[in-house]
């Protein structure tokens, strides 16, 4: 498996920072978060696309994806969210990158049919734009669908292979779901899996990978033991807790956790 680190834990950080982090702390690849409030975002023009691109490429570290905040479920038109996507899509592929994330982000008032229904409307419609482009938009396992039974009723109804699932740990563990309960869903959709660790269910400021409960030793364990290879992103969530450690200080540590579990498992 590959190692990369999502920059939400690096708010703001200029591109040549984040790549210098990757480099020396010994990350494959980084998840950019394409907000407008980051240095990588949907309204960068045609020529800083390819000079963040150039950047990554000559340092050797790969764009994995690009997280957005599409919320594929949530009530109103489909047009905004779609475009919205094909934005993220079109960025995606001038970066190189093979993802896009998006959430589902369901109203409270929506039915679980409709909400579900919606989602596979649009995933559907962005996957066709996204296989035009290289790109696959996964939804993650957040929110309203937290649960790997969640994302797959939706994914289930989409059957294109250009729409498919992000697994974040945390949101399944908090759904009271096991590893193996949510790898087994998964499986035929997984893009790539967002590894974090918290202190408990009612805490969940972000700690150093190994210091909090998260299964990540079982979700490790049952990735290898079904012989998946794909990426493993770090997802600290500084952005949005400001009392958090800096992330730069504990990559180092991360990259040897991971490591460790890989080994482990082998």
């Amino acid at each position: 498996m590959k190692l990369a680190f999502s920059t939400l834990g690096v708010p703001g950080l200029p591109v040549p920072d984040v790549i210098r982090l990757a480099t020396a702390h010994g990350y494959h690849g980084v998840e950019l978060r394409a907000h407008p409030e980051e240095p990588v975002n949907p309204g960068l023009d045609l020529s800083r696309r390819t000079e963040v691109a150039d950047r990554f490429r000559t340092a050797g570290i790969e764009v994995l994806g690009v997280a957005g905040y599409p919320r594929v479920a949530a009530p109103g038109d489909d047009g905004p969210v779609i475009e919205e996507i094909r934005r993220l899509v079109d960025l995606a592929h001038d970066l190189g990158a093979r993802y896009v994330r998006v959430f589902p982000g369901a109203g409270r008032e929506e039915t679980r049919e409709r909400a579900d229904a919606t989602a596979a409307r649009r995933l559907g419609t962005a996957a066709e734009y996204a296989a035009d482009h290289d790109v696959r938009v996964l939804l993650e396992t957040h929110d309203s669908h937290r649960a790997a039974a969640d994302a797959i009723r939706v994914l289930g109804r989409v059957g294109h292979r250009n729409a498919g699932a992000l697994w974040d740990v945390m949101h399944t563990w908090l759904a009271g779901e096991q590893p193996a309960e949510s790898y087994a869903a998964l499986a035929p959709f997984l893009g790539y899996v967002q590894v974090k660790d918290i202190a408990s269910a009612e805490d969940t400021t972000p700690l150093a990978l190994g210091a909090g409960v998260l299964p990540l030793a079982e979700c490790v364990e049952v990735l290898s033991r079904h012989g998946w290879d794909g990426w493993l992103c770090w997802e600290y969530e500084k952005r949005w807790y400001e009392r958090a450690a800096p992330l730069p200080e504990l990559l180092a540590a991360g990259r040897d956790e991971l490591s460790r579990l890989l080994n482990e498992s082998a």
